[in-house]
This record gives C-alpha cells, structure tokens and sequence, in this order.
C-alpha cells in the first residue's frame, strides 16, 4: 500500500501534494516547534480535519517533510555525479558547487531544515524517524564524487570535513540569503552570482 508521500509525488496537483508544499515552505521558515497546523491548513485553504486526513498528526507531516528533502537531495547529488564523472578535481568541484547552488535556491527549505536541525535537535524533533543516517552517507558519496576519497567506504575525516566545509557554506548562503542582500544592498541575481564566485574562490583555489 502506498505511503501518503508517494501518494503526494504520484500526484503533484492533489491536495495531499499542496499540503506537503506548504508544509515544506512554512516548517523551513520556523521550525518544527514554530509551526502549527492551524498554519498550515490556513495557507492550503484548508480545515484542521481535511489536514489530519491526509496526513494525520504534525509529527507524521513533518517526518514526510523531511524524507521528501532527503529524497530530492539525493537524486540532485546523484545527477550531480554523473555529471562530473570523470573531470579533472577542480572541475568536478566547480560544476558540483554551481548546479548545488542552484538547486538549494530553489529549494531553500531543504538548507533552513538542515540549519534548524544544527541549533534546536529539541526533543519532539529527535523522537521522529526522519532518516538522519543519510547525512554521513551524504557526505561519503560527495567525497568520493569530487575525488577526495578513492572509495565511498574509507572516507577520511580530513576528506569528510571538507565536505562539511562546502555544504555549510552552501546553507548558510542560501538561507542567510535576506540577511546577506540587505546588508549588501545588491539584488537577488548578484548575490547569487557572488555566492557562486566566493565558493568557488574558497573551495577551487586550494586545489589548483
């Protein structure tokens, strides 16, 4: 029997997959404690009873929320891979952190989730099962994939830290992107190309 998210990713324009959408926009923006589904439900145009029919309780909404990132962050990290297969370290790099980019602000709640997940591991967040046993394994395959592991079972810490490096910065641009502009006064598109070149400028250069 189908879970409810593959029943929302079998039908994008069913309101199980708005709910999830919503879901995915506001848990980013405050948190797990921070959201209710009153909240939700008023930005589906929806009632309390309609929400808790689709997907029952808060907790199961939001572990749904997170495998769905989970989900999407791993086939972005498995085209990434094809693509860069076989192209000299720098390369690999430059492309992997430019397509990364692109898919985080598309996608910035994936990186607000992952900055939450680092400052409040509160206890309701913790009892969830939300497939935090990806992450190291995130790490391994990006390592290997930029060539900084000749496997993806040996990776060492030297390599896993510098991954760790490249992916916090990557968060940390994209979900401090309204803060970083208005200090910088400059508009979306040259923020974003200047995120790109100091990423490049820090994770290029040391390999050249």
């Amino acid at each position: 029997m189908a879970t409810p998210l593959e029943k929302a990713r079998k039908n994008p324009d069913s309101i199980k997959a708005k709910i999830l959408g919503i879901a995915r926009k506001l848990f980013g923006q405050y948190g797990f404690q921070g959201t209710t589904t009153r909240m939700i439900a008023k930005e589906a145009g929806i009632d309390i009873s309609t929400l808790h029919y689709h997907w029952g309780d808060k907790g199961d909404l939001f572990e749904a929320v997170i495998h769905d990132l989970n989900f999407e962050t791993r086939n972005k990290l498995i085209e990434i891979e094809k693509k860069i297969k076989g192209k000299p370290l720098t390369t690999r790099i430059e492309i992997a952190l430019d397509d990364m980019l692109d898919f985080l602000f598309e996608n910035p709640e994936i990186s607000n989730h992952t900055i939450f997940r680092y400052f409040t591991q509160t206890t309701s967040d913790l009892d969830l099962d939300i497939g935090l046993g990806s992450v190291p394994e995130y790490i391994s395959d990006i390592a290997y994939s930029m060539g900084l592991s000749k496997d993806r079972k040996t990776v060492s810490s030297d390599a896993q830290m510098k991954v760790i490096f490249m992916m916090n910065a990557l968060h940390n641009f994209v979900s401090g992107e309204t803060f970083f502009r208005s200090m910088l006064k400059i508009d979306r598109d040259e923020y974003r190309k200047l995120a790109k070149q100091t990423l490049n400028f820090y994770n290029i250069a040391p390999y050249k």
